[in-house]
This record gives C-alpha cells, structure tokens and sequence, in this order.
C-alpha cells in the first residue's frame, strides 16, 4: 500500500515561495561549501585515525576504555555530517562518489548502509511519524511514542528506563535488525541481489575485522578489556544516536500523522516534515559543524537536495516565512530536546 499525503493548494504555494526565495536570496557557493566540507573532512577524519591508532598504542587499561568510546562517538559524528548528506547525494554531483563515502562512513559504525538508505528516503523522509509508513518508528515494543500504539504495562515506567533500553541499540541494529530487514531491501533483479548480499557479507566482516579482530590481536590489552571497551562503546554511541534521533521527531508536541485504510495520510507533505519534526540551535554555525545539519531538522526535510552548509543561512528565510503564515516551528536547545522527549514518553505511558 503506497502512502498519500493531502493536497493543500496553500502549503503547495508556500513551499514554492519559499524555494523560491532561498534560490533567489541565498547564495548557493559551491566553492565555499567545498571548501567547509574539505576542512570538516580534515578535522574529523584527523581524530578518527588518531584515535584507532592509539587503539593500539595506549597500554592504561582505563585510557584505552575512554578512546575506544571517543572512536565510537567520532564514527557516529560522521555519519551525522557526511554520510547524511552522501545518502542524500547534497554534496558531490556524482552519485557514484555520493554512494562510495556514504556506504565507508556507514561501515564504520557497523551499519547495513543499503537498507538504511532506502528505508530513510522512501519511508522515513516521505512520511516521517506516520504509523505503517515511516520504519523509523519499529524500533522497539518497549518504547510507546505512537499514541495509537498498544498501551503494555510497563509503558507506565518507559520515561525511567527509556535512557537504559536505548543503551543497547547499536548494538542490536548491527548484530541483529540488519540481518532481521536484511531480506526485505533486496533488489529483486538477481544481478542486483548478489551484489546487495555479497555487499552486506564484505561490510560486516570488514566492520568485526577492523574494530574487533584487529584491537584483540595486535592492541596492549586483555582479550576482556577489548571487549569490554568494545561493548562500552556501543553503549555511548547507542544513547548519544538514538537521543539526537528521537529529539529529532519525537518531542512533547510532537505530530502523529494518521493515515486511512487505504493510506491517504490526513496532512499535507510540507505540513507533516515541519509538524513531525523539531530543530535544535538552527542558527548556530557551532552546532552546525558538530551536528553536520542534524540540528535543522525541518530544513533538511524540507530541503535534502540541500547540503547542511547552507542551514543556519537557510533557516533565516525558512523561519521568517513560516512565522509570517502562522506556523511556529518546533525549537529546543538540546538538553531541553532529551527533557522534552522523557516528557512525551510519560505522557505515553498513560492509556489513551
């Protein structure tokens, strides 16, 4: 069943303003953005390789904990600020370069990145908080964020323990929802199936070799402090993902499209990317360069084509333009994003 939003003649006409606007006033510098990109590069790709090697350096037990969590962190941060983009193919003109970096970052953190790929653009950016539609809402029984969900028991304390359940995520998304989706992404040409799944054989193998294999092998450090330190990792790279995603979409005010039998969703596109999704610091060239666009949510909903460059600058006239028609965008800082998200999870342990 193929999802449909409304068609609303108004939200049509001022989304074609305002991409009317930023394509007229805002100064789309291919130099200037390749340049922003190649210094990120540079900064971030400097400390990742500077933090593997002293995987295999540092001999403090506690020391090599502590870096193993930082690559972690780093591999993750890559992902927020290139290989978004690269999935989006807003940065190089070439998809085959778009798709070569997007699909390496993606390995380094263990991810399957074909399937996330297509269930990111064709459910999640089509119609994000739409239940059935968007695949980013199956991630776990135990959280209740859809107010149509299933009310359980335990949904009462999911605000107390929601910070622990999300502990776990990354490392259930590598080991076992990739292989659990695995199936459902393939391409059905057989050309292209060898090739997804001999993809996703190579990238796993190369993910456990690197990060696993190697450290156990050649690093200063017991067979229990690797592991140790492994697992950690994937414990603070798992809260910090899942509570940048979740402030992303799913705050207090939050919106829950609702969509019929027959898939007809009870908004507008441009009405459901502003409405389902929250901004933090969309101004801030700071936490731009940390979150690589993360952080402007609705643009980037609004505006994908858009490499994060441009955001703080886009955001400008996006905000102006909603405000002057009466739509106030959804805005937290980022701590006050976690505040809100536990805030919706109380409200959601409570039946309907």
């Amino acid at each position: 069943m193929k999802a449909k939003h409304l068609k609303v003649d108004a939200d049509r006409a001022l989304y074609e303003s305002i991409l009317a606007e930023i394509n007229g006033s805002l100064p789309m510098d291919k130099k200037k953005a390749d340049q922003y990109f190649l210094l990120k590069a540079l900064f971030y790709c400097s400390i990742a390789v500077l933090s593997y090697v002293l995987i295999f350096v540092i001999t403090n037990p506690f020391l090599f904990m502590l870096n193993f969590i930082l690559f972690g962190i780093i591999a993750v941060l890559l992902c927020f600020n290139f290989a978004h983009d690269f999935s989006h193919h807003s940065i190089f003109k070439r998809p085959f370069w778009n798709n070569l970096f997007f699909e390496f970052i993606y390995t380094l953190v263990g991810a399957h990145p074909e399937a996330w790929k297509k269930r990111h653009i064709h459910s999640h950016h089509f119609a994000p908080n739409v239940e059935n539609f968007d695949t980013d809402l199956s991630i776990t029984g135990l959280i209740r964020v859809l107010p149509s969900s299933d009310f359980k028991w335990y949904h009462k304390y999911q605000h107390l323990y929601a910070t622990f359940a999300y502990m776990s995520y990354s490392l259930y998304w590598v080991f076992l929802k990739d292989f659990i989706v695995l199936h459902k992404f393939a391409p059905r040409q057989l050309k292209q199936r060898l090739r997804y799944y001999s993809t996703f054989i190579i990238l796993k193998t190369f993910y456990i070799f690197y990060l696993l294999i190697l450290p156990l092998h050649f690093s200063n450090q017991p067979v229990w402090i690797v592991l140790t330190a492994f697992i950690a990792m994937h414990l603070f790279q798992s809260l910090y993902t899942l509570y940048t995603f979740f402030i992303t979409h799913h705050v207090h005010d939050s919106n829950y499209p609702k969509a019929s039998e027959k898939g007809s969703i009870n908004t507008s596109w441009f009405m459901n990317q502003i409405k389902s999704s929250n901004d933090f610091y969309p101004f801030s060239n700071v936490a731009n360069f940390i979150f690589g666009g993360v952080n402007c949510h609705i643009a980037h909903h609004l505006f994908p084509h858009i490499n994060h460059y441009h955001y703080p600058r886009l955001n400008k006239i996006l905000y102006e333009k909603l405000l002057e028609n009466n739509i106030v965008p959804s805005q937290t800082s980022y701590a006050g994003g976690i505040i809100s998200h536990l805030k919706l999870l109380k409200e959601r342990g409570q039946p309907n």
